[in-house]
This record gives C-alpha cells, structure tokens and sequence, in this order.
C-alpha cells in the first residue's frame, strides 16, 4: 500500500506530465514550422516581361519584416523565401521544387501570374502544400473541389471584363470594340469574360488582336486595331504591353475610349510612362486605394500604410499600386496565420484561410471586405468603376462585382 505522504507527489507528477503533454498535444506542426520559424515560399517576376510585378515581392517582404520587428506570428519570426521565376513557367516549376523539396516550406504564398501559377498547381495540390492567395485573377484559384490547395486574391478576370462589357452594354450600346488581349490563359480569360458580359451583342466586337508576353513591341497590333477602327479599344495586358497600347494609339492620332483591366491600370508603371496627356478619360476598376489619391489622406489604413513606407521602404515610388497589393495581401496572410494558432499545419492553414469573415486589409476600398468559405475561394469579390483624369483615377459608380448588382 502507497504511503499517505507518496500519494500527493505522484499525483502532482501526473498532473505535471499531463499538463506537459496536453501543451505539446496542443503544437502541431508540418515542414516549415517550428516554435520559432514559419517559412514562407514566393515566386516573383523579379526580371522578365512582367519584371515590373516584383515590387509586390519587395513590398512583401517589408510587411513581413515589420511583422517579425513586432514579435512576429505569435511569437514566431517569418523567414519569406522568394525566388525570381522570370514568368516563365518551367522557371516557376523549378522554383517552386526548390521551395518544396529544398527550402520546405509550409507553404507558397503570393506567386504571380496566370501561366505561372497554372505550371504550379497540380504539383502543389499533389503534395498538399498551400498555393495560398495567388496573384492572378484567373477563376481557376476558386475551385476548392478539384484544387483544394489553391486559393486566388484577385477578383476574377471574368467577373471584371463582364463588368466592363455591361457597362458598355448601358453606356454606349452602339460602340463597335476592338480588343487586345494576352494569348495565353491569362489574356483568354478576359476576352471570354467580355463576350459573356455582351451576350448577345457580342457581334459587336469586330476584331480580336492577341500578342505573345516575348514580344518586345506590341505596336503592330496597335496599328492593326486602328485599322479596324472601333470606337473602344479593351486593353488585356500586362504593365509594360499596357503602357505601350496607350502611347502608341496616342502616337497614331488614334483617341478611342480605352478600357484596361486592374493589373495594368497603375499610375506609376502604366499611365505615366504612356504619358498621362494620352491616358486621359480611360476606365478601369478598382478594389484598392491609391495612397496618392488626396482622398484617402485622412484614413487610417492609408496612415498605417505611409507609416510602414516610410520605415520599411524609404525611397519608393508611393505611386505604384503594386505596393498596396504586397501590403494588402502579406496583411492577410498575417491574419491567416494568427488564426492557425499553435496548428501550424498545412491542412490548418487552408482551413482558416477558407474562414476569413469581413476581413477588410488596410488597403481595400471602403465596403469591400473579403469573405471566404470551404465551397468558395474567391478572397476579393468587388469593385468600383473608374476613369483616369489629370494625372490620377477617379472612382464613380456603387460597388460592382459577384455580390453586388451590375447595373
């Protein structure tokens, strides 16, 4: 028989070691997680054709460095590992096994472009690692049945060129389009969201002009749609191709009303090297702020966000939009991984990146919030139309987008 005085000690050493064990019960952790670590993988075109893109990866890894001077993901630092993949998508494939395979990450974060990540993403679905907020708007990221490892940021391509073919529908139902657009998944996918969004006026588009990404110029296809003579030109480009329809319609005396979708529609990087005389009256849409907009000089998003340039990215164009992508998306990964909690595993992650509840980053425009599900993986879902004026985008409209009406 145990002794009056034995009893009480024991007691209190099972309970110390069951106290232990539920602590370490508690922790869970797949490749990339430590009580100290979370390595984060990305892939950015740092040099390339869409070269101009990589900012992102920079403003990125200064969100993630603030992260970590602020004591990090509950106590854990980010390590953000991000490689250059050129757009290319055999560089993407060889990058990504680097991140997978070398560097094992817990997940890749953010990696750009349609073709990109379509070289990816059976190979990420296949190891079950994360291919979490993929900056790209293609509706294949929202697609959680065959591809539950894979979750997209952008409003998708489709949805923003219905919007745009609506818009003319009511505007200018009479408007004869031309349309230059990226030959690959990227470029198709506009071009199919805008004939969806004519239904049966698509007759009204009267030539569609495709240019391949390693082309140095597109100015011939420019030349081309002149000839056709539309009355609006839909540009479906990406930064550099962009700028180079605008200044090259203006070099030809050519003055149709121009629509450029979201990712090539920066004032930085896409109107001023066009030249902001040539870009005047063009219409886009938007999710985000433009810090540079007088409007939003007061808000606190805005604050926080000039606050953080100015200590992790002295010296940079504050005009370029890609900033606010990188901030905005690195802020909601931040949010994503403070959810995991002490379950750091790959599985967890998606889990609570399928969870997020009116989560509205610093940078989204006021009412849009981002809103996700296990059965729907579009993160950002709205937008405002609008239209270049002077040297900046102005916003008109309400909302647009799959929540919202689109009249």
């Amino acid at each position: 028989m145990l002794s009056r005085q034995l009893i009480p000690a024991m007691l209190s050493v099972a309970i110390a070691t069951f106290a232990a064990s539920a602590a370490l019960a508690q922790k869970k952790y797949d490749a990339g997680a430590t009580d100290t670590e979370i390595k984060i993988g990305n892939l950015m075109p740092y040099s390339g054709p869409a070269s101009s893109y990589g900012v992102v990866g920079k403003a990125e890894e200064a969100y993630f460095r603030m992260t970590n001077d602020r004591g990090g993901i509950n106590g854990r630092k980010i390590n953000f590992i991000s490689y250059d993949d050129a757009y290319s998508p055999p560089k993407a494939v060889e990058q990504t096994r680097k991140l997978v395979e070398g560097d094992e990450v817990l997940l890749v974060f953010s990696p750009v472009g349609t073709p990109s990540n379509t070289a990816i993403q059976k190979y990420l679905n296949a190891k079950k690692v994360p291919q979490l907020f993929v900056a790209s708007g293609s509706s294949k990221w929202d697609d959680p049945k065959n591809f539950p490892w894979t979750m997209g940021f952008l409003l998708n391509y489709q949805t923003e060129a219905e919007i745009y073919a609506k818009w003319l529908i009511k505007e200018k139902p009479d408007a004869k389009i031309g349309i230059l657009y990226q030959n690959d998944d990227f470029g198709k996918e506009y071009l199919r969201g805008v004939k969806a969004g004519l239904g049966a006026k698509a007759s009204s588009i009267i030539m569609e002009e495709s240019y391949e990404v390693s082309e140095p110029s597109i100015d011939s296809h420019i030349i081309k749609l002149k000839a056709a003579s539309p009355d609006v030109l839909m540009i479906f480009a990406t930064i550099k191709f962009g700028a180079q329809a605008i200044r090259k319609a203006a070099e030809l005396g050519w003055n149709p009303l121009k629509i450029i979708n979201n990712g090539a529609s920066y004032v930085s990087s896409v109107m001023k090297p066009a030249g902001f005389e040539n870009a005047q009256g063009a219409l886009s849409a938007a999710f985000a702020k433009d810090i540079s907009d007088p409007q939003w000089k007061d808000d606190p998003g805005m604050k926080r966000l000039s606050e953080f340039l100015d200590k992790y990215m002295p010296g940079v164009d504050r005009t370029d939009a890609n900033i606010i992508y990188g901030y905005g998306a690195a802020q909601t990964l931040v949010k994503v991984l403070e959810m995991c909690g002490e379950d750091l595993t790959r599985a967890n992650v998606m889990k609570q990146a399928a969870s997020l509840k009116d989560v509205a980053p610093d940078t989204l425009l006021p009412g849009v919030k981002i809103n996700t599900s296990a059965t729907s993986y579009s993160v950002i879902s709205q937008l405002r139309m609008q239209r270049f004026k002077g040297d900046r985008w102005e916003l008109f409209g309400d909302l647009l987008g799959k929540d919202t009406p689109s009249e």
